[in-house]
């Protein structure tokens, strides 16, 4: 019988618990699936600590840690590094850093989840390399480390052996994309079906989406909710000043000037942003030509939609494309189970 393939989840406490639970839930549902079936268990799970014993977790409930971080005998095929006020901290610590870095070398797949970026960047192994992270800790990663090439955009990134993924609820994204490149797209349909969540999260990449954000940012986001929902559903070429009062109703110039009170947006960056939102879930879920793209989503043309791509995005959808349809796990996970 094949070895079962070993997942040590790596906690510094206080650790972010949906960071240690969420993945842990994706191949554990696994196990309980192939079980069902008949068929063997895939993962073998582990949580690991600096040291063996309780480790605390930002929700106040201790999990058990079996193993210790700094065990040179410590084995994996992959390593998850969680995030957490823990995580961040662990950076200032050079003899745990020293023992994540010699962790981290010999295993094959090593990924972080949300701000466990900061233990993984600190072991230098990250070097001009692509990564992502929460989004609310952006600007404090950059400082940290700004010989990483941080991605905002992406959920998930691999570059080459190493992966990170982006805030908390990512990590289970992230794990459902290496369980379908482990063990095949139907049992990770059927864990994503028993979890009741999306194998691949619509819009793909996006940390925050276009609409999510503008309502972070909105002073006042209810007053045009229903105008912003049709815009959502309805991003024809044709959607004027003018075109958009009309539901309203307002004259165009009080409407421009209520929209941008209440939103902190000017109404055609807000229309842009969500074009764009809706040409980025075209390009990493389709197959559609960027020409096709850019008339169903209401941009005049596909050049420009590559100017919005380039103004927002700092790259081109072709591009685009061609990084994120690619994002999952790289090639030397294909041993894997």
């Amino acid at each position: 019988m094949q070895p079962r393939h070993r997942i040590v989840i790596a906690a510094f406490g206080p650790a972010q618990m949906l960071d240690i639970t969420g993945p842990l839930e994706v191949f554990a549902m696994a196990n309980t699936c192939c079980r069902s079936a008949g068929r063997p268990a895939p993962y073998e799970l582990v949580v690991a600590a600096p040291q063996a014993g309780p480790v605390m977790t930002t929700s106040g409930i201790a999990l058990l840690a079996s193993e210790s971080i700094v065990d040179p005998a410590l084995q994996a095929d992959t390593v998850l590094i969680a995030g957490g006020v823990g995580a961040r901290a662990a950076v200032r610590d050079s003899a745990l850093i020293g023992a994540l870095t010699a962790l981290c070398r010999r295993v094959p797949r090593v990924a972080s989840i949300c701000t466990g970026l900061f233990p993984l960047a600190a072991t230098g192994l990250l070097k001009q390399l692509r990564a992502t992270t929460h989004w609310s800790h952006f600007d404090e990663f950059a400082a940290l480390f700004p010989d990483v090439r941080l991605d905002p955009h992406a959920l998930f990134i691999n570059d080459g052996p190493w992966h990170s993924s982006a805030g908390i609820s990512a990590g289970i994204d992230y794990s459902l994309s290496i369980l379908e490149t482990d063990m095949g797209r139907q049992l990770a349909l059927e864990v994503a079906r028993n979890l009741v969540v999306f194998l691949k999260r619509p819009g793909g990449q996006a940390q925050f989406s276009a609409p999510l954000a503008a309502e972070a940012a909105a002073d006042d986001p209810h007053r045009f909710a229903a105008l912003t929902e049709w815009i959502q559903h309805s991003r024809s070429s044709d959607l004027s000043i003018d075109r958009l009062a009309e539901p309203v109703p307002m004259s165009p110039r009080n409407f421009a000037r209520r929209f941008v009170e209440a939103m902190n947006i000017a109404p055609a960056k807000y229309l842009e942003k969500m074009r764009i939102d809706a040409a980025r879930r075209g390009l990493t879920d389709g197959t559609d030509s960027v020409a096709r793209i850019a008339a169903r989503c209401g941009f005049a043309s596909a050049e420009a939609m590559r100017l919005a791509f380039r103004r927002h995005l700092d790259i081109g959808p072709h591009e685009f494309r061609a990084r994120f349809r690619t994002a999952g796990p790289g090639k030397r996970a294909a041993h894997a189970a």
